[in-house]
């Protein structure tokens, strides 16, 4: 059987690692040709390689416009097109208003807000070229629920979210074919949690985090790229403008 994107092509930023790479994985298996993009050069030659030769890295910095036109140019001219995007890159701070330094603040947001407008603005017209498709945009449950200590993560998140549904509004009035959604996942077990690992010690720190989850475990990467996967494909042709919380009833308390 085809799988449930054969003969489309991606691009996933923040591909190197974590959520990126397992969606990358996923997305391989169902059919696709994937073009990941990272900062961190040597883990995605790595990436890339171990995944296949279905699969590119391009190095990249999505705070750069010029470098957005530039991997978008790239995937499309290696592999025919571009049917989706998926924006993983982003980086945590785990600091109160009153603590964050203003250059703080605006790297935050440069990577986990600007990063996903320029991605957006950059992959658009190349979607539409290609006949359309789907963007998914990882927030966080950070974006829909705050935290006294998430000051910056809080509010570039939330701006993902915002910002999603009005490309998705965008899209569907200039009738380009392109959907735009957003997933909010909580406490994944990926190399974002690493520091918490080190701290407590890895049974400790994921004990910790459970606590705070009604289903009373800290989720999977994979349990991440299925719901992706889902809005990046056909299946969820009818969808867009929506946000879909991985949360593990986080928020429905």
């Amino acid at each position: 059987m085809a799988g449930r994107i054969a003969g489309k092509v991606a691009l996933i930023t923040g591909g190197a690692s974590g959520l990126g790479r397992e969606t990358a994985r996923l997305f391989l298996a169902e059919g696709a040709k994937v073009a990941i993009t990272d900062i961190n050069a040597q883990a995605g030659e790595a990436a890339a390689q171990e995944l296949g030769p279905n699969c590119a890295f391009f190095h990249h910095d999505v705070t750069s416009e010029d470098e957005w036109k530039a991997v978008v140019k790239a995937a499309v001219e290696r592999f025919g097109g571009l049917h989706i995007l998926v924006q993983s890159a982003g980086i945590g701070l785990s600091k109160n208003v009153m603590e964050i330094e203003l250059e703080e603040w605006r790297k935050v947001h440069a990577i986990d807000l600007d990063g996903v407008f320029l991605g957006c603005k950059a992959a658009i017209p190349a979607i539409h070229k290609s006949g359309g498709g789907s963007i998914v945009n990882i927030s966080s449950i950070a974006g829909i629920i705050a935290g006294h200590n998430m000051a910056a993560y809080n509010s570039a998140k939330a701006g993902v979210r915002l910002f999603s549904k009005s490309v998705a509004l965008y899209c569907a009035k200039v009738k380009n074919g392109i959907r735009c959604n957003t997933v909010h996942p909580t406490f994944i077990d990926t190399p974002i949690l690493d520091k918490y690992k080190e701290r407590f010690g890895t049974e400790l720190a994921l004990e910790k985090l459970a606590r705070q989850v009604p289903i009373g475990r800290v989720g999977k990467a994979s349990e991440v790229a299925y719901p992706i996967l889902f809005l990046a494909s056909d299946e969820s042709s009818f969808i867009t403008g929506a946000e879909l919380a991985i949360d593990g009833g986080i928020s429905a308390m």
